[in-house]
């Protein structure tokens, strides 16, 4: 490890963990397109931020909803993750073409009305979803543990993240969130985390309780 680099990268692609796919846990997209969406749909401009994006299944899911209920276009996403490896294959949006059939079944079970295959390009072993699902899309490297908020937010999409750190990592990382959400924005996390127990329990409402949405306050409850 200490004299071969590749060793390095090998080792910090196994510690960050990459487990992801399009629409993962359909109920969590299904609501948010239910219980946000109309709400923004009323902003002048969309900012969402996907912590931890992985190789960016989720945040095309992201793309896709929003330009089905055209919102795409005043909208901008900004994925970020810290391994480097991951966020070129998100850059990329090309992902193994067996997949596509778990993909296709989890929009539909979101609610979405198209044929999935509309939304990208089967070439070889490969899908590549097409590149106007991309132009709002910004990829950029970001470590949650040394950091800081870098924009104000109206979404922060962080699923999953958290269940590896420990309670004060969560404790600050919690902060950087509630600290880069706009007034009333949206936070959404993953099944087995929650707002329970942490020291921001009282400043968001459920807007899903099942699906861990939650909406800041403007008074602190």
């Amino acid at each position: 490890m200490l004299h071969d680099a590749q060793c390095i990268d090998r080792l910090f692609s196994n510690f960050t963990i990459q487990v992801t796919e399009m629409f993962r846990d359909p109920g969590f997209f299904k609501s948010f397109k239910e219980k946000v969406i109309p709400i923004i749909r009323n902003y002048p401009f969309i900012r969402i931020w996907h912590v931890g994006c992985s190789s960016g299944e989720e945040v095309y899911s992201m793309a896709i909803l929003l330009y089905e209920a055209g919102l795409y276009s005043k909208s901008i996403l900004y994925a970020t993750d810290i391994n480097e490896r991951a966020l070129q294959t998100a850059k990329e949006g090309a992902f193994p073409i067996e997949k596509m059939k778990t993909y296709t079944s989890n929009y539909q079970q979101t609610g979405g009305h198209r044929a999935f295959s509309e939304y990208y390009t089967a070439s070889g072993k490969e899908a590549a979803f097409h590149s106007y699902l991309k132009k709002n899309i910004v990829f950029a490297q970001h470590n949650l543990v040394t950091d800081g908020s870098f924009n104000e937010f109206n979404v922060i999409i962080c699923r999953n993240v958290m269940i590896y750190f420990n309670k004060t990592l969560q404790s600050r990382v919690h902060k950087l969130f509630y600290d880069s959400l706009s007034l009333e924005g949206f936070l959404g996390l993953g099944q087995k985390e929650g707002m329970k127990f942490t020291l921001y329990e009282d400043c968001y409402h459920e807007i899903d309780s099942r699906e861990k949405i939650y909406q800041k306050s403007l008074i602190p409850r």
